[in-house]
């Protein structure tokens, strides 16, 4: 691979951009990693401040299997217990067990299962209806993913909610099941490019999720490139030739972005044939990290809350799984929002939205405002992919090819893809593959 001269140019230093990287240039070929940022991580990012707490952007879970593969599984604990419920009515229901429980909730998905003949879905409200029962799917499912996406579930593909929840509820119970004979933690639903047992369960990073990608960045210092954003991917006869750093033009062999598909077709010089990809939409987020006194304030590790009262949909508690990450006798908890940069959640000011959620958490927590110690806020315009069924087609196509020669889009983003940190590892790793393959075929 040495005879390779030009390097593959690597646009963006998070998990998905810094394992190309290493991954490349363990087979010989020579990288080149922009970031835009002062540092690398991105969305992989950690925090602690100065009194001990301890958080990501978001709450994330990784398993021993993806540290044990970067070599970071000596420096990370095993998570004891991890576990959701919902929120209905002022009562929590565990799931799978709590919610097979309720009688209305288990007949409407008994029927829905022993419907034969049932059409393909049309959408993903027409995939929960047919697959859970109109019970579970109208009070819990199809709320919950209006309020994730942001749009109708009518309008939402049925293919990519399939693909995301491809564990069916058989599977779930041996998993959960196998959490519980193991005492730990067994990744359930969280991996799809690799199988899922009981050997395989969630581990947390001493020093937070970002040291997994400072170890794969080991070795590449010479190539890292901070604060320089690429402000351009030149194509001619159909192959990327090279990218614009700033006033620069440096060749490339191929560039391999991590960016949001739908920012990709600005960055391409001398192709459009991507500009359909500009439709395609992410959902922006709100992560607020309450710090409160106090620890198990939820019912589980996560609790979904799909009624309408609530102006968040989702809470993590992640000290009921890693109490490490708070002082003894208190706890961090992550309150999600989705929201459009239009709407008032996005531009209000942190004390305000801090009251917000206060107001909103004293049904759940009644003692909330008692508890309170301090708050840190974090906003993304690209948090989830939002599956359209009227890009699902082109979503489809792009996820086998961009195209262009020499041009791949890799990650959570540039995949458009609802993965975990596990499975933007795995498919990265087998997009290198496909490029070296493509370097020796043209050899």
């Amino acid at each position: 691979m040495t005879r390779h001269r030009k390097p593959v140019a690597i646009l963006g230093a998070g998990i998905a951009g810094v394992t190309a990287a290493a991954a490349l240039r363990r087979r010989g070929v020579p990288v080149r990693l922009y970031e835009a940022g002062r540092q690398i991580a991105g969305m992989a990012a950690s925090y602690k401040d100065a009194k001990g707490f301890s958080n990501d952007f978001g709450a994330h879970f990784i398993t021993n299997r993806l540290a044990a593969a970067i070599g970071v599984g000596a420096a990370c604990r095993d998570v004891g217990h991890y576990g959701e419920a919902v929120l209905l009515r002022g009562r929590s229901y565990g799931y799978p067990f709590g919610l097979l429980r309720n009688p209305r909730m288990a007949l409407s998905g008994l029927r829905s299962k022993l419907k034969g003949g049932r059409a393909v879905p049309t959408s993903a409200a027409h995939y929960f209806r047919t697959h859970y029962g109109s019970a579970l799917a109208d009070r819990i499912a199809i709320p919950l993913i209006e309020a994730w996406s942001g749009a109708k579930a009518e309008s939402l593909a049925s293919a990519a909610v399939s693909e995301k929840l491809q564990n069916g509820t058989l599977r779930s119970i041996q998993l959960a099941l196998a959490g519980r004979m193991t005492g730990r933690a067994v990744a359930n639903g969280y991996s799809h490019e690799m199988p899922e047992h009981m050997n395989v369960w969630h581990v947390y990073p001493e020093g937070g999720v970002s040291i997994l990608v400072q170890r794969l960045a080991q070795g590449l210092e010479d190539v890292i490139r901070l604060e320089s954003p690429v402000q351009g991917i030149v194509v001619e006869d159909g192959r990327v030739v090279a990218v614009q750093v700033a006033d620069r033009l440096e060749e490339c062999s191929a560039a391999v972005s991590t960016a949001p598909c739908n920012v990709l077709p600005k960055l391409l010089r001398g192709w459009d044939g991507l500009s359909h990809l500009t439709n395609f939409r992410f959902r922006p987020m709100v992560f607020v990290n309450l710090r409160l006194r106090g620890r198990g304030l939820l019912p589980d590790t996560v609790l979904w809350t799909p009624e309408s009262e609530f102006p968040f949909f989702r809470l993590t508690e992640t000290t009921i799984s890693m109490p490490w990450l708070a002082p003894p006798g208190k706890s961090v908890l992550t309150v999600d929002f989705g929201c459009e940069k239009s709407e008032p959640v996005w531009s209000m000011t942190d004390e305000a939205l801090t009251e917000h959620c206060l107001d909103h958490l004293t049904p759940i927590i009644r003692d909330v405002r008692l508890r309170y110690l301090g708050v840190q806020i974090l906003r993304t315009p690209i948090a989830y992919p939002v599956y359209l069924n009227e890009y699902e087609e082109s979503r489809q196509l792009f996820r086998d090819s961009t195209g262009v020669k020499g041009l791949y889009s890799i990650g959570r983003n540039g995949e458009f893809a609802h993965i975990l940190m596990e499975d933007v590892y795995w498919r990265t790793l087998a997009k290198v593959r496909r490029i070296t393959q493509e370097f020796e075929a043209a050899a």
